[in-house]
């Protein structure tokens, strides 16, 4: 049978500050992100499975996205914990804010890898994370392809 690539789109809010960037992008600001999630795999034929037809359900898909991703990231902060930013970040949660610290700069380009590695670790076995494009604007994005990082 034929493999099948679908897509699912995800939005949600997360500010960020670049340590050590020389622009405007060092300050702390957000993005409204937009994430496109494909996986790959082969349409069930089991015509007795309520998933008779489906690579996996949209449902099943946005409930691993949502859970790993969007309800993590969503009007959250994100900061380099190897940055002096961890002594803003400490204040912010202090007063109760959202804030995640991660091992990475936070731009897009790492931001897309962890997500990846985040999705490809809960996926079905019989599915594949085939691609993600995270847009961080209205015309930039950072794309992540399985097939460039075997």
């Amino acid at each position: 049978m034929s493999k099948i690539r679908i897509t699912k789109q995800f939005t949600f809010e997360t500010g960020h500050a670049l340590y050590g960037y020389d622009g405007k992008c060092k300050n702390v600001h957000g993005h409204s992100y937009k994430l496109s999630v494909t996986v790959i795999g082969t349409p069930i034929t089991d015509s007795g499975n309520v998933k008779f037809g489906m690579v996996i359900d949209f449902t099943d898909l946005k409930k691993i996205v949502k859970e790993e991703i969007v309800d993590q990231f969503d009007h959250a902060t994100v900061f380099n914990q190897n940055t002096p930013h961890v002594e803003l970040a400490k204040e912010l949660m202090q007063r109760d804010h959202h804030v995640i610290l991660v091992d990475y700069q936070p731009t897009s380009e790492n931001m897309v890898i962890d997500f990846a590695q985040k999705i490809k670790n809960t996926l079905p076995e019989n599915i594949a994370l085939f691609s993600l494009k995270l847009q961080e604007t209205e015309s930039s994005f950072a794309e992540w392809f399985a097939s460039d990082n075997l």
